[in-house]
């Protein structure tokens, strides 16, 4: 495996790696989770992470528990200083409707209107699970006619294997490649390969961002997917995240951890029970992931 190194120059934000290799590339480091309670942890302060993501329902401004959870978790990450992502995501109330592109255009700017720091937006949550890249096309192109000096990612990408082909249909249905990619490789990275992130980078042009990925501690969601889950092996996946996977091309910009803990405020999602990745357990003790993390940034004292 080819060495970690994190460089942070006196006047730097802690939070950016710099990968060593044949091609040398910064690597924001984030953190996705749903709670605002993150903001206030000060294990989390310490870490000095300055990008953060949330998904939110398309019509969650006009969802007033979900514009609640969304109004303090926005107030939290502009305490810290911290760069939001937002991802889209179905609505709470019409789970199965899928909005036009006209309404996408409509939510986007009016988050923009009540988050004017929201400059970072990604078109839809794990797309290739259950919508025809042809839709999704057409939503971010009003996305980006919505806001022409936002960043629109094309979309959040599972790490399945219909990905690259989902991916390129997209390409063709947008008429032009976008800049930006989401992926979540929780496949590849709690199983230690590399082979799907490997596929959408030669299937795709543009940067990725692993909006989502980190090592599973328990999970209990239905899925048939199979790997090991442990707080020590969420703590090697942890590594293997930044000394593989964030390595593999310098156009990997970011890592989004997922996620900070396991309080029973998720957000709304309802996901706690069926679904632990968590840096701090629910007893609030930090797990051995949390200590490789803080290993990265005390590297660099």
């Amino acid at each position: 495996m080819r060495r970690l190194l994190l460089l942070l120059p006196a006047a730097a934000l802690v939070g950016v790696l710099t990968l060593a290799g044949p091609a040398r590339a910064a690597v924001g480091i984030g953190i996705a989770d749903q709670k605002a309670t993150m903001f206030t942890d000060p294990r989390f302060d310490d870490l000095g992470i300055r990008y953060v993501r949330i998904t939110v329902p398309w019509d969650g401004l006009g969802d007033t528990a979900a514009l609640t959870s969304l109004d303090a978790w926005m107030a939290g990450a502009r305490a810290t200083g911290a760069r939001p992502l937002v991802t889209f995501d179905r609505s709470r109330r019409r789970p199965s409707y899928n909005p036009t592109p006209a309404q996408m255009a409509t939510a986007l700017k009016r988050l923009r209107v009540r988050y004017p720091e929201v400059k970072e937006v990604s078109t839809w949550n794990e797309a290739n699970l259950a919508k025809r890249p042809e839709l999704v096309a057409r939503w971010y192109r009003a996305m980006r006619t919505a806001c022409p000096t936002c960043t629109i990612l094309a979309t959040d990408l599972l790490d399945r294997p219909n990905m690259a082909a989902w991916a390129k249909r997209f390409v063709k249905a947008a008429g032009r490649p976008p800049k930006v990619w989401g992926l979540h490789n929780y496949v590849d990275a709690n199983r230690m390969t590399t082979s799907a992130t490997r596929a959408l980078l030669r299937a795709v042009k543009g940067a990725v961002w692993f909006t989502e990925t980190g090592g599973v501690v328990h999970r209990d969601n239905g899925s048939g997917v199979r790997f090991p889950t442990s707080p020590a092996r969420a703590a090697q996946v942890t590594a293997f995240i930044f000394q593989r996977l964030a390595t593999l091309s310098p156009r990997v910009q970011r890592v989004y951890l997922y996620h900070w803990d396991t309080g029973i405020d998720d957000g709304g999602t309802g996901q706690a029970a069926t679904w632990d990745s968590g840096f701090v357990g629910p007893d609030g003790q930090s797990r051995p992931a949390l200590s490789v993390l803080q290993g990265i940034v005390a590297r660099a004292a």
